[in-house]
Order: C-alpha cells, then sequence, then structure tokens
C-alpha cells in the first residue's frame, strides 16, 4: 500500500499541486498497477465531474506522471510513468500486454523494446502492444 506522503512527493516532484482528486487518481493507478481510460475513471470517480477528471489526466500527462498507451480499438488509456519522467524528459521505450480475455492493460517496464532504425526515416517514438491472456485468465 501507497503511503499518503509518497503520493504528494509524486505531485510536489512533478511541479504539481495537490488536489483530492490527484492524490485519488494516482493512488487508484499505483494500487491496480494497470492502466485505464477515462471512462474508467468517470465510473470510479464519480464524486469527481467530467472536466476535472480530463485535467487531471492532462496534467499527468504533460508534467510526466503518466503517459499514453495507444490501441486498435482508439480509446486511450493511461498508464503511471518511471519515475525518471519528467515534463522535459518524457520516454516510454518498453512495451504493454493488453489481456484478450478481460482486456487489462499493463506495462511491461522491464522490457524495452529494442532500438529502430528505418534508413531514410527519423524514428520519434515507438508503441509496442503484445496481445494474449494474463496470468488471471488462464
Amino acid at each position: 500500500m501507497i503511503k499518503y506522503s509518497e503520493l504528494k512527493n509524486i505531485l510536489k516532484q512533478h511541479n504539481l499541486r495537490v488536489t483530492d482528486c490527484r492524490m485519488d487518481v494516482l493512488e487508484y493507478f499505483i494500487k491496480n498497477n494497470q492502466a485505464f481510460s477515462f471512462k474508467n475513471l468517470e465510473d470510479e470517480f464519480e464524486k469527481y465531474d467530467r472536466v476535472t477528471l480530463y485535467r487531471t489526466l492532462n496534467s499527468f500527462t504533460e508534467n510526466g506522471v503518466f503517459h499514453k498507451i495507444p490501441s486498435d480499438t482508439g480509446v486511450v488509456t493511461y498508464g503511471v510513468c518511471s519515475t525518471t519522467c519528467s515534463p522535459q524528459s518524457h520516454n516510454h521505450n518498453h512495451m504493454h500486454f493488453q489481456c484478450n480475455c478481460c482486456g487489462k492493460i499493463e506495462c511491461l517496464a522491464e522490457d524495452q523494446i529494442p532500438e529502430i532504425k528505418l534508413p531514410h526515416y527519423e524514428v520519434m517514438e515507438v508503441d509496442m502492444i503484445i496481445k494474449g491472456m494474463c496470468p488471471q485468465c488462464i
């Protein structure tokens, strides 16, 4: 279980004000150790209005707390950034796993995507989603 003081420190390290919504959303992501969409947050945090939740996700993404995870469904999910991310350095060269059964998406931060070099192209970002069945669904 993550401590309140640790959540506050994460927000302060990323130059974000400490608010109830930010604390609740950050704790939810860390506690569940998976990626969530805006809709997931809306369902979980009915006490906060849509605008507040959207602004929270936006400020977390802009300040290196969360990163966006692309999906072939068009629904954007968000994952917690590594401790080295900041607004100036926001790099997520790791894979993501999506369960075909339960739909859970999680970061596989320990598994880095190999550097990809394409002749005559400048690679700016690489996204990789591995699909299959998670341990809970097997």
